[in-house]
């Protein structure tokens, strides 16, 4: 072997490389349902872990709220130890296993996709523009199907601007569960600590919820979730307001956008999703939040944006609806990038 292939596979290998084009990997082929996805593994585990936990919990019903909550923390602890092992085996193994230069080029691809499994911007984007041409095209039996498929309120009732407004708001808040936070995770940790990250957003995903069933199995895992995504949150609300200014071609677009941000944010009743969603908000110069329907129940939450005594979605400056929520996707998009480019130099910095 030449000294070409040791020092090309150097430069691929370099954790910023395989960032970069891990990123444009996932920008063309997303997360493919004829490949493994490591997620879906990840959910299957969590599924089989609650099945038995709860099979436990029956045995002990004069404790069922603390059997629950110490089920749910040995989910949390498990999923968290057992993701970080496997993936720091693996991150360790592949990408110190120079065999021969096409094996080793093998192993450099698997890396590259594990790492792309971890970002969700093509998913997120083009599951956006699915609802969003179905309400331009006036289908909004279809955009309401489509839409259930990325949030987790009740579709079934909500308009043509109820659904852009949700739209716009799971943009907001899975820019940062799904871009900013993995890329974020990658950039301090490299691949283990992205796919516990995710691993921990699944979990909230799947038990996290404040009903019956969850309260307590899913609190540990909850309460892990907020604290993961404290900071990126944050990265993504100071973020949107700048991808706001160039979208928008516009400096009050970014200063109205900090300034709901640095107003709002907090009123949500999550301690994360609040700020990217009131950067958005006040990005676009609309209101987000109030009141969804969550499993047939009415949830009352705080109005984003806007004038305090404002309801429901705001026209600014002419601009439709439609139109602002393709102001939102191109937000996104920007600000993915922009976090893209931080990462890698947070990386180069650290190498």
């Amino acid at each position: 072997m030449d000294n070409t292939f040791p020092h090309i596979y150097y430069l691929l290998s370099m954790p910023y490389s395989l960032l970069i084009t891990a990123f444009m990997l996932d920008l063309c082929i997303g997360d493919p349902i004829i490949l493994i996805h490591p997620v879906r593994i990840m959910g299957w585990i969590i599924v089989r872990i609650e099945h038995i936990s709860r099979i436990i919990i029956n045995h002990f019903p004069a404790n069922r709220r603390l059997s629950e909550r110490l089920a749910g923390v040995f989910l949390t602890l498990f999923m968290v130890s057992f993701t970080y092992g496997v993936f720091y085996t693996i991150n360790l193994t592949l990408l110190n296993s120079i065999l021969s230069s096409f094996i080793s080029y093998i192993f450099l691809i698997i890396i590259i996709y594990l790492i792309s499994a971890t970002i969700a911007v093509k998913g997120l984007i083009d599951s956006a523009r699915l609802v969003i041409e179905s309400v331009r095209e006036k289908d909004i039996a279809g955009a309401r199907i489509k839409l259930s498929h990325i949030v987790g309120r009740d579709t079934g009732q909500l308009d043509e601007r109820g659904i852009i407004k949700a739209v716009i708001e799971t943009l907001a808040e899975n820019a940062s569960d799904g871009i900013i936070a993995p890329m974020f995770y990658f950039a301090i940790g490299g691949l283990p600590l992205a796919m516990t990250y995710k691993a921990i957003n699944t979990m909230d995903s799947m038990v996290g919820y404040k009903n019956d069933r969850y309260r307590d199995f899913g609190w540990a895992a909850a309460r892990l979730d907020d604290a993961a995504n404290y900071i990126p949150a944050r990265i993504t609300g100071a973020l949107i307001p700048a991808s706001s200014a160039i979208v928008c071609r516009s400096l009050p677009a970014f200063v109205s956008s900090l300034k709901v941000m640095l107003r709002d944010g907090r009123k949500h009743p999550s301690p994360n999703s609040g700020v990217p969603e009131a950067a958005m908000a006040g990005a676009l110069g609309l209101t987000l939040g109030g009141p969804s329907m969550y499993g047939g129940r009415m949830l009352e939450k705080p109005y984003l944006g806007g004038s305090p005594d404002l309801k429901g979605l705001k026209e600014l400056d002419g601009l439709s609806y439609l139109y602002a929520s393709e102001k939102a996707v191109s937000i996104v998009r920007l600000t993915s990038i922009i976090v893209l480019n931080l990462a890698v130099l947070v990386i180069y910095l650290r190498t």
